[in-house]
């Protein structure tokens, strides 16, 4: 069963916490966690570009001028897609661009994320998140103590006004819900911080 510190707001040792094997000590599984990603970035194209093809483009329903005799290119329509005011070749069409992940599919990759950041050391648990005032000050000193100079999801188990609000003027520094956290969002970010209550959360979800 893995192991990891639990820190303090000002990165002073509070002791252990076991993890659960399920969850945060599986190797990684990589196809899983790009299918993943691949269906999350997918899911956010609006899939409304549109053009008109030659055949919807209004106008153009004679020939042009003869086909022999004349010495110039055959064509018919001068809504080909050669002339101004023509249709548009293989027109892009309004589509939906879902990648389809099964279920047990995208639990395995959110997993096989959290084990991998438990392995590469980016996984940081801190016992509480108590701040004495929602000041944008006050978070940046948190995740100083803590080491944590780069970009960070600070995962929480409920939502907490005063937390939220001292970290949302930090560009580096994303938070999201123990509930409904993504493996595009914990393998973006350098750091995964998460409270203990967190940790009980995820393991009650998916183990």
């Amino acid at each position: 069963m893995p192991t990891i510190s639990v820190l303090t707001i000002e990165g002073k040792d509070a002791g252990q916490m076991d993890l659960s094997e399920d969850i945060f000590g599986i190797t990684p599984n990589t196809a899983a966690m790009h299918l993943v990603v691949r269906s999350i970035l997918a899911a956010k194209r609006q899939g409304t570009q549109s053009a008109l093809t030659r055949a919807m483009v209004r106008g153009g329903g004679r020939k042009i001028y003869r086909q022999k005799g004349t010495g110039r290119a055959r064509h018919h329509s001068n809504r080909a897609p050669q002339f101004r005011h023509g249709g548009v070749v293989f027109a892009p069409q309004p589509r939906d661009y879902v990648v389809k992940v099964p279920r047990k599919v995208r639990r395995l990759a959110l997993k096989s994320a959290l084990s991998a950041k438990l392995a590469a050391g980016d996984l940081i648990v801190v016992d509480k998140l108590n701040l004495p005032e929602a000041k944008t000050r006050v978070m940046a000193k948190v995740l100083s103590d803590l080491g944590i100079s780069k970009s960070c999801l600070m995962v929480l188990p409920e939502r907490d006004e005063m937390v939220q609000r001292a970290g949302r003027n930090l560009p580096t520094l994303r938070d999201a819900y123990a509930a409904n956290i993504n493996v595009y969002d914990i393998l973006r970010a350098d750091k995964l911080l998460l409270t203990k209550d967190a940790v009980q959360a995820i393991q009650e979800v998916y183990a």
